[in-house]
């Protein structure tokens, strides 16, 4: 009966809430952009997809146009299709645009406003970029990091020769090596390693709780205060939470005890921890610096060089042409390196393609905005969540032509079409710091992967090739799901060099 009482004075006091906005707004000094039309109090909840939603946003944008306007339950919502818009408003007018919404399922109850991702605008998220931006904020402060890549990535070559059917994990376990040696100077364990472990479970737990409406909570903030009993979110939130303290403290607190021992790596951790005494809230942010780049450069790249090995096996043309070419520039006595990129222009384009072809981040991380603006002759309300439908943007046939179908050609003719990377990373001061270190490290990946492995489509009973679906996980993160395909060494001399100490 309690339970039952409880509901119905949240019920009632929404009800009251959205009257009184509506009594007390007042009259925008524009008209809000088009969208779906909203039911009373609950706005366009009903609207809101639960899967895949970045499909059903571009539906809207074919309708409404390149900005729609959403109401969750009083909540304002942008869903921005148009690059144009994007990049007028976003980066433009990255003063007022650059907050994070408070996500109270992930921001509060679990703790990721902590990390980079969800920071508000303000102090803690400015000297977190500012420790970043030395580590990997320009392809100078990536340069030291490459020949650790690269020996990373010829472990990953390994791995997937003696394991061809693991590749998933194989890449997991590689980028998990090469962020936890950058970040915290701790070499991966040969078999299962908890810390890889344990970012995997905390990026996959922040993906399905940073989705658009995942969580009721967030768009009805006063649910965080209602019994734990009647709200099992809270109950989720409280081992979720755990999940990401671990992954921020357990590393971070074996480099303070290895140096206190002296036997600490030269790593970001160690070096920003060495540069001078510290006061508790700079040491904080240290850590939190660390735990953003720890989770969220290792889930990212992932996804991307599984992207690449989904391509590779449903278009094997373009495999074998980028063969040809690493083949003709490389020959067979080496691995392609770093310094080969700008003599593999076809390699190139094939990156560039796997990093529009399936986004990462398909919506991006949602911004907010400050205060009021009027954009394009529309009303932008203060507080308003303004969400960058990526995945829109980098298949628009008018900027790709055929964006469905994985063409490199596309950015190698004499009017090459635009490059993903003015948008698969964000926009304006929320742009990802690790750009710079997630493009060498994909690139190395896929220049690698090609020049020793044929990756092909898997036969049934029956010996009639098995053709992959080229399906998306859900969430903020997005991952191919996983699909079947034969990965093995293009000849005996490939095979040498996969197991040539490096």
């Amino acid at each position: 009966m309690g339970g039952t009482i409880a509901l119905l004075d949240f019920a009632l006091a929404g009800l009251g809430i959205w009257l009184a906005k509506r009594l007390l707004a007042k009259k925008p000094a524009a008209p809000l952009p088009p969208g779906p039309k909203p039911l009373p109090i609950i706005g366009n909840v009903t609207d809101l997809p639960k899967t895949q939603e970045w499909l059903t946003f571009a539906g809207w944008g074919k309708q409404y146009g390149g900005i729609i306007y959403v109401d969750a339950l009083g909540q304002p919502m942008m869903i921005v299709n148009d690059a144009k818009i994007a990049f007028e408003m976003l980066d433009k007018k990255s003063a007022i645009y650059s907050d994070r919404p408070v996500l109270i399922m992930a921001s509060i109850l679990t703790g990721w406003k902590n990390t980079l991702a969800l920071s508000p605008y303000g102090h803690r998220f400015r000297e977190y970029r500012k420790h970043l931006f030395r580590l990997m904020g320009s392809r100078a402060n990536v340069e030291p990091q490459i020949d650790l890549i690269e020996t990373q990535t010829h472990s990953f070559l390994k791995m997937t020769l003696a394991k061809p059917e693991a590749v998933s994990m194989n890449i997991r376990k590689s980028t998990g090596a090469i962020i936890l040696y950058m970040v915290y100077g701790y070499k991966v364990k040969e078999e299962t390693d908890e810390l890889v472990a344990l970012v995997d479970l905390a990026t996959d737990q922040f993906s399905q709780m940073s989705a658009p409406g995942a969580y009721l909570v967030d768009v009805f903030p006063a649910l965080q205060y209602m019994p734990t009993f009647i709200t099992p979110f809270k109950q989720r939130a409280v081992a979720w939470k755990k999940t990401l303290c671990d992954m921020a403290d357990l590393p971070f607190n074996l480099v303070k005890a290895n140096m206190a021992k002296g036997t600490a790596e030269s790593s970001f951790s160690s070096n920003l921890l060495d540069s001078k005494q510290l006061t508790p809230e700079e040491e904080d942010i240290v850590k939190w610096s660390a735990a953003s780049l720890y989770g969220g450069g290792a889930d990212t790249s992932v996804s991307s060089v599984y992207s690449f090995f989904l391509a590779m096996t449903l278009f094997p043309n373009v495999q074998k042409k980028a063969q040809a070419e690493i083949d003709a520039v490389i020959g067979h006595e080496r691995l392609p390196t770093h310094a080969d990129r700008e003599r593999l222009p076809y390699v190139n384009a094939l990156v560039t393609e796997v990093l529009r072809w399936n986004p990462v981040a398909p919506l991006g991380v949602p911004h907010r905005v400050m205060e009021d603006d009027i954009h394009d002759g529309y009303f932008i309300p203060k507080g308003t969540i303004i969400i960058a439908n990526l995945w829109n943007m980098l298949h628009e046939p008018e900027r790709y032509p055929n964006p469905l179908e994985f063409s490199p050609e596309r950015f190698l003719d004499q009017n090459p079409q635009e490059d993903p990377r003015t948008m698969c990373f964000g926009f304006g001061r929320r742009i990802c710091p690790g750009l710079q270190l997630a493009d060498v490290s994909v690139w190395i990946s896929c220049a690698m992967s090609l020049a020793v492995f044929d990756i092909t489509k898997k036969l049934d009973e029956n010996g009639i090739p098995i053709v992959p679906v080229p399906k998306y996980t859900d969430g903020t993160i997005s991952h191919p799901e996983p699909f079947k395909c034969i990965i093995k060494p293009r000849s005996t001399k490939a095979e040498e060099l996969i197991l040539l100490e490096h």
